[in-house]
This record gives C-alpha cells, structure tokens and sequence, in this order.
C-alpha cells in the first residue's frame, strides 16, 4: 500500500488490485493527470486508505482473491462515508451486460474493459474528478452562503426581533415545503428507473418460467430432474416477487382497489403474522368501533402488512410487542407539512417496540435497495413497496422513529364510499386450462427471449404462433396472411408501442382480438376503453389459455359480421 503526499489542490484517487504490475499500469497511465495516487492490493488495504484520506475515486479491479470487486463495492457503500465515493471497475472478464448490470446496482458508476485504452481511461478519470471538484466548490458556496444568510440575520434581529421571528418561520415553511419536494422528485426519478429495470426482469422471467413449464411437461418422470426443476421454478418465482415489489415502489404495478374491512382482514391474517413474527413478540390489535371500510387492492395490503411485520420482527431480536391499531381521520385543509389531499382518510397504525432508527436511517427507510440487514440479510424493498402502495392508492406513509425508542409505522388510505363484501380473503381456485379451437395468433414483442417462449407455450396449446418483433412487422404480417385469430402484443416497444400498434389493428381489421401484455400499471391510455385484454406479465401458459379464451368468447358473443377493410375492397 503507497500513500503519497497530498497537495494543497490534488486530490486522491485509490488503485486497487492484486497484481502490482497492473497498479504499475494503472500509475502510469494515470501519472500526467498530476493528482495523488493511492495503491492498494486488497480489501484491507483499501479499507485502511479510505478511512485515512479523502478519496476522490477508487478504482477497483473486480476479480481478487478473498473479496471480489462486487463484494468489496458492497462493503464499501455499507460504510455512510463512503455512500457517495465514485467506484470504476476495471475488469478483463467480467463484462457482460449481468455483470455490469449488478457492478451498477453495488454502487459503481462506470466499467473500463482490459486492456485499457490508456487514454480513454484518463478522460475518463477526469470527468470523475472534475465532479468531484465541483461538488466541493458547491458545498463550499453554500457554506459561505449559510454564514451571509446567519449574519444578515442577526443584523436584521438587532433592528426588529418581530420580524426576524416572521421571516425565521416563512424559511422554514419554504425549506419543509422544498425538502418534501426534493424528497417527491428524487423518489419519482428512482422510480421511474426501477420500473424500468422490473420491465426488463419481467421479460427474463417470463422466458425462463414459461420454458421451465414446457420443459415439466417434458421431462421424464425422474425425482431427481424434477426437484431440480421444481427448485428453479421456485427461484424464479422468488424473482417475479422481487420484481413485483419493485413496480410496487415505482407505483407501476396493477392495482384492484375494493372496499376493504381492516378489522376483518388483520383477523383473517392474524396467524400468519403470529408466525412471521416468531416466539417472544406479541402481537394486540386495537380498532375502533365505526372503522369504516378502506379502499385498497386486499393483496397488497396484506403484503404490505407483512412487510412491516417483519421489519418489527427484525427491529426485535430480544423479543417485544407489535401494536397494530386503526381510525378514522379527516383531512380539511392541505397545508404546508401535508401531502395528503382533504377527504375522509383511515389511519393504520403499526407501533413496535424495537431498537427504532437514528435520523440518517430514517431519511433512507423507504428508498430502494437500502437496508441495514446486512448482505443477503435483506432485499431492502419491504418499505418502499409499502410506501409506492399507499402513493398508488392516494393515501400515504409516514414512518417515525428514535434509536432504542421503536417504531411507528402510519399508513393513510382512503376511506371507501361502499361497504365491503364479506368475502373470504385468500382463497384462489384455479380452473383447468380452457380450451379454444385451434388458431392463428400473431404473436408481437420486441424481446427475442419472450416471443420465443411465448410462442412455444401457444404452440403446445394446439395454436399456430406467428411471430413479430415490431409493430411495423405485426401490420405486414397481417396484410400478407395468413388470416390471424387473435392478436398478443407487448406494449413497451420502440418505435411503435402496444397501444399505438392496436389502434392500427383496429382502424384496419375491426373485431379482431388483441390482447395487450404489460407489466405496468398505468398506460397512456385505457386499454379497457378501447376494447382489449390485458394479460399481466410475467405470464403463464394457463394465463395464456385463459386469455386467448376469454378474448375469442367475447369477438364470438360480440361478432356482427364485420370484414376487415382489406376484405371489403
């Protein structure tokens, strides 16, 4: 480990690597930029160098002996000094799109392929630095700025302590109003990100879960094949919940808002918190008398629940008590402290008694990805799937907390305007695939992977599949024939989305089925009121079936003789 010393106006840039010759690469190549360069050949050392010096950029080389480069990333960004440290990872091998894909979720902010371009690499470092500089320079300003506003303000106090109380309390009503809306916008820009990678993890799994079902009905009937089978099934359905829990935080998942009576649905899951919660934590339930019913998708608020069940659990580890209470509240007036419009609202409440959180782990309770679990401990999207439900719903969530003072959990929703059904909740029956006469379905996505394996799961429907990767393709398939039965598009497509490509489908064959397959919720557009299907991704062959089925019964029960325009000519 080399440590130089720093100059008044360098900065530090830390090389990490195991192999000195190419630390010896890495300095010389990095030697013109005239800044400080810092050598580490392990994590340890890299440890070391980051908690003695202000790091500017660490560059890490991804294959090491003891701790990779993933794993050294992980750790690092754990530490809440080294949160915002820019990371290159230099790789010779590792770099296909999975591993940069995961390199960019650890933390890391570009990849350099080896071996490096020597002047690509310096450019490269210099946009990290200057960054790096600017940053600073701007927190400096604002220092300065900070001490301008501290010392007008104490002028201002000698002359008129009436008025410097007024402004004092306008700032901090501007300052509350501009946090919350840093706070909206940074969490809808994280959003909007997110959706967009649980779209693409939708399109792996769809792939890999419909080949895993074609393959079942497949494979011979070997125990072992089959448990290796039933556990990658397993695994990837482990990862569709992952992905629906992060539409969840983008608020782009589908969501069935219903009448819910919350007493009644804490009672029918009373047992299964019993259980997650384990021994040494008791759970009391308080509700009022008049608790009018709540309008939510049940689902999700029984996962939301849950979530934060276990979240209270984790906060126990000695044991303790979990309070879930609810009323009624109303809101008159929007004011400057609430995001809540006016209207009738019920207030959940779910208080533990754990180890709470400090204030920096509060300001991140609800962000992606974070937690304080641990590596594999934690998924870190518990709360903020909790937190996209309630925005989704018009309600929201509002976490309090102090360290060694537990946790209370609010979540407002609105309040329905009917009552709701006495139905038993958890209760799924699904039928046997329904069968529908042979056709021809023309199958759109842009996705190799998806339109492959949807495809095939037609096929062995008894279906003929016609495959098109775009919408433009979908309309000259049409146009050339065969005659197509039904229409399956994706919706997120470049050039030509989903809904565009079915009011061509519409304008030029009208009454032919088309069913729109999306992962999102909100769409620019309804495609209920155009007369479509939705099939949710990641989808099933039975949902496949189910959808198929249910859209030829309606073109056959709604079917008034109506040729396409082609036909008429």
């Amino acid at each position: 480990m080399t440590e130089p010393s720093a100059a008044p106006d360098k900065v530090n840039i830390l090389l990490v690597d195991d192999q000195q010759a190419k630390l010896l690469s890495h300095e010389v190549i990095l030697e013109e930029i005239g800044e400080n360069l810092i050598k580490a050949s392990s994590a340890r050392e890299a440890f070391e160098c980051l908690l003695k010096n202000e790091i500017a950029l660490i560059l890490i080389d991804v294959c090491m002996p003891e701790l990779d480069g993933f794993e050294l990333v992980a750790m690092i960004r754990e530490h809440p000094r080294f949160q915002r440290t820019a990371v290159i990872f230099v790789s010779a091998v590792m770099n296909e799109n999975l591993d940069q894909l995961r390199g960019y979720q650890l933390g890391a902010l570009d990849f350099v392929p080896v071996p490096v371009v020597p002047a690509l690499l310096r450019a490269k470092v210099k946009v990290f630095l200057d960054l790096y500089r600017k940053t600073r320079q701007l927190e400096r300003f604002n220092a300065e700025l900070e001490q301008r506003v501290a010392e007008r303000t104490a002028e201002l106090t000698h002359f008129n302590e009436q008025l410097e109380l007024r402004i004092e309390e306008r700032t901090r009503e501007r300052e509350t109003a501009l946090a919350q809306l840093f706070e909206a916008q940074k969490l809808d820009t994280i959003g909007q990100l997110t959706g967009g990678v649980a779209h693409d993890f939708n399109n792996l799994l769809m792939a890999i879960l419909g080949s895993l079902a074609l393959l079942r009905k497949r494979l011979p009937e070997d125990p072992h094949s089959r448990r290796l089978l039933d556990n990658a099934v397993q695994g990837a359905q482990r990862g569709a919940a992952l992905t629906q829990r992060l539409l969840a935080f983008s608020r782009r998942q589908e969501l069935k808002p219903e009448p819910v009576d919350f007493a009644q649905l804490v009672g029918g899951m009373e047992e299964l918190l019993t259980r997650a919660l384990g021994q040494g934590v008791e759970l009391a339930t308080h509700f009022s008398s008049a608790l009018p019913p709540i309008l939510a998708d049940t689902n999700q608020l029984e996962l939301a629940l849950l979530n934060v069940a276990l979240n209270a659990r984790d906060a126990m580890p000695q044991g303790g008590k979990l309070t879930i209470s609810a009323a009624p509240e109303t809101i008159t007036s929007r004011g400057a402290d609430s995001l809540l419009q006016p209207g009738d609202y019920v207030r959940i409440m779910l208080v533990d008694t754990g180890i709470g959180m400090d204030e920096t782990t509060l300001a991140k309770a609800t962000e992606p990805f974070f937690t304080t679990k641990g590596p594999g401990k934690g998924t870190g999207l518990g709360l903020s799937m909790v937190h996209g439900l309630a925005a989704q719903s018009g309600g929201l969530l509002h976490i309090s907390s102090e360290s060694n003072m537990g946790t209370t959990v609010e979540l407002w929703l609105p309040q329905a305007k009917t009552c709701a059904a006495p139905t038993a909740r958890n209760v799924e029956y699904r039928n046997s695939t329904p069968t529908t006469p042979p056709c021809n379905v023309l199958v759109v996505d842009d996705d190799l992977l998806v339109i492959t394996g949807t495809a095939a799961m037609i096929e062995d429907l008894g279906h003929t599949p016609i495959e098109a990767n775009s919408g433009a393709e979908a309309l000259a398939r049409l146009a050339a024939g065969p005659k197509i039965d039904i229409v399956i598009t994706d919706h997120v497509m470049p050039v030509m989305t989903g809904l565009q490509l079915a009011k061509r489908i519409q304008e030029q064959y009208p009454g032919l089925p088309i069913i729109l397959a999306t992962g999102f919720a909100e769409l620019p557009g309804d495609p209920g009121t155009l007369g479509l299907l939705k099939l949710a991704k990641p989808y099933s062959q039975h949902d496949v079936a189910t959808a198929i089925h249910a859209a030829l019964s309606t073109r056959d029960r709604q079917d008034t003789g109506a040729q396409p325009l082609e036909a008429r000519h």
